[in-house]
């Protein structure tokens, strides 16, 4: 019996000559096959020893080379040209239809190892398909319409100011509430308008604005003293206007008003809200719990329990975050300083015919004066306070001018409270000078 001659496959199994298996083979003995473009097909003379597998990974241009230089050997020996080439071919769609793949034909070009022809010819047919992808594409019917929606609204161009997006930081903070804060203070706007107080010291007999400065100062102080929220004392301020507004009140019944709104306030925003004794303390026992509890429920009746009211802090709030936006200036020293404008102005009664909004864009105007900002009012601040310098610069005059006189003022509790080193001792800075000048010259 003749020897038997082991054949190298396509993956390097031998099949045994004379005997040669079928091409489907067992799965269990069959090797998995690995990348189908690696697989050269060789063949076996009897007599010769097999060509040794190539090991290189045949790449796109080495296979072009392969194939040129079997295909110079077949015209060498008088062969056709085309016998090399099916001969590979049928020996890779074996090999791939033996494992389910698709071969993919591709155009090759050839190229010799000395030059770069080939690759120069790929690299130009790669920058002109770029070429023709980045060619302006024709308008889909979407933006058609969309632009003809524009046009038929007035929308014909896009506007040229930046989108001073002020929330974009607070974009993963639920209780910022960013995908409504626009609505928000668009209805804190229309509601202010409906709680604006009028002037009402005149329809007071014995009442006047000093004395109500005077409880005003008071309130500042046990504020501080009960260490209580801000709002709370923007909202005491405003239950104390509204109340004074409806109802004339006797001078000995004033600060029973000022404690009484000041419980009420801390019912509607403290966690922990101070007890009434504490209030019967702090006033140092001229009303009685009686008093207070009688005084609340009339405040509460005559106010019909409505509270939610848009005040100073809630603007203050927003706006100085639009201010701070440009990170021009020092946050913390722009809040206190902002923060003490506001406060003066609660102590001020000439103040209450400004809307809240206006004194809370005013504060803010006027701490950039005084702080001598590069801009006095930004884009930022004009978006989102809808007023303009001019609109807030008379009001802000205004503050500028109790910042100035408030060392002199008998009423020093707001001065005192804002030169302390915890608040950045802003009261001691000096006043905006440009704008007292203005203010002289106007008034």
């Amino acid at each position: 019996m003749a020897p038997k001659v082991a054949v190298p496959q396509a993956r390097g199994e031998p099949i045994v000559a004379g005997k040669q298996k079928p091409a489907v083979a067992d799965a269990k003995n069959r090797r998995a096959l690995g990348d189908i473009g690696n697989v050269v097909v060789t063949r076996c003379v009897e007599g010769k020893q097999p060509q040794p597998q190539l090991s290189r990974p045949i790449t796109r241009s080495f296979g072009a080379q392969l194939l040129a230089n079997a295909q110079a050997a077949a015209a060498t020996k008088k062969n056709p040209a085309a016998a090399a080439a099916p001969v590979a071919d049928v020996g890779v769609k074996a090999v791939a239809k033996k494992v389910g793949a698709k071969v993919k034909v591709e155009t090759v070009i050839e190229i010799s190892p000395d030059t770069n022809e080939g690759i120069e010819e790929k690299s130009g047919n790669r920058k002109a398909s770029r070429q023709g992808s980045s060619k302006k594409r024709a308008p889909t019917l979407t933006k058609i319409l969309t632009d003809r929606s524009k046009y038929a609204c007035g929308i014909t161009e896009k506007s040229k100011e930046k989108d001073h997006n002020i929330d974009c930081g607070d974009a993963d903070d639920q209780l910022a509430v960013v995908e409504y804060v626009d609505d928000i203070y668009k209805f804190y706007r229309l509601a202010e308008a409906s709680c604006k107080i009028p002037d009402y010291m005149d329809a007071q007999t014995e009442l006047n604005s000093k004395m109500r400065a005077i409880l005003a100062d008071w309130l500042v102080e046990v504020h501080l003293r009960f260490e209580l929220m801000p709002e709370t004392l923007y909202l005491t301020m405003h239950i104390i206007d509204r109340f004074l507004s409806i109802r004339a009140v006797p001078r000995r019944d004033l600060q029973l008003v000022g404690v009484t709104a000041m419980l009420i306030a801390c019912k509607y925003e403290e966690i922990w809200a101070p007890e009434v004794n504490d209030f019967v303390c702090i006033s140092d026992r001229a009303y009685t719990r009686d008093q207070i509890l009688v005084m609340e429920k009339t405040i509460l009746n005559y106010l019909e329990w409505s509270l939610t009211v848009p005040t100073p802090y809630v603007f203050l709030l927003r706006f100085l975050k639009a201010s701070t936006s440009d990170q021009q200036l020092d946050a913390r020293t722009m809040e206190h300083l902002v923060f003490f404008f506001a406060e003066l102005s609660l102590i001020q009664y000439s103040m209450i015919t400004y809307c809240p909004s206006m004194i809370a864009a005013s504060a803010v105007y006027a701490a950039r004066r005084t702080l001598n900002a590069s801009s006095s009012w930004t884009e930022a601040l004009k978006k989102h306070t809808s007023y303009s310098e001019e609109q807030v610069k008379e009001c802000a005059s205004h503050m500028v001018h109790f910042h100035s006189t408030a060392v002199g003022s008998k009423l020093k509790v707001v001065h005192k409270k804002y030169s302390s080193a915890q608040l950045g001792s802003v009261a001691l800075l000096p006043p905006a000078a440009e704008l007292l000048a203005e203010r002289r010259a106007t008034f």
